[in-house]
């Protein structure tokens, strides 16, 4: 038993990495085709409008991406004023009602983001011709994992566990 734990456990750092890998892709592919524009704008005085888009993609990829696969609870930038002062018990009920209402919420709108997503297979990207439900693809993948997340959050909240995060780590301006 303890075994198979520490196996599940191992691939899941592994593929927590990979994950990690393929935002620092993508963030690549966003940087040098900034880089490209930059050079063949303003050196050669010939602008490149494939290079915006594909840097447009790679940030939606990234943001939606990384905040579901790569992004851990105690990353998360809160406001936390209330939040740092609250008892554990006080802190687990507000996680509880935060994550009802974005499992609700996200719960709701999934369909509705599957049907948008798979109807924009009859558009394209301007330049690159992507199909752009294959661009907005990652927003449904998002809304599951931010319903995946929420109902974890949840699920230890009302064992009595608040979420593992740094209370009072930002810094007063």
């Amino acid at each position: 038993m303890r075994q198979t734990i520490a196996r599940m456990l191992a691939g899941a750092r592994w593929l927590r990495r990979r994950a990690e890998n393929v935002a620092a892709l993508l963030l690549l592919v966003m940087f040098l085709c900034f880089i490209l524009q930059i050079v063949t704008r303003y050196v050669f005085n010939y602008p490149l409008g494939w290079t915006d888009e594909a840097s447009v993609v790679c940030w939606i990829w990234c943001t939606l991406w990384g905040a579901v696969f790569v992004l851990r609870e105690k990353d998360e930038v809160r406001f936390d004023i209330i939040y740092s002062t609250a008892s554990d018990r006080t802190r687990c009920i507000f996680t509880i009602i935060t994550g009802l209402a974005a499992i609700a919420l996200f719960g709701i709108a999934l369909p509705a983001v599957i049907a948008y997503v798979t109807f924009l297979k009859v558009e394209r990207t301007a330049y690159l011709g992507v199909r752009l439900d294959y661009v907005y693809a990652i927003y449904v993948l998002f809304s599951i994992g931010v319903i995946a997340r929420y109902a974890g959050l949840t699920w230890r909240a009302l064992k009595g566990q608040p979420p593992a995060i740094q209370i009072g780590s930002g810094s007063a301006l």
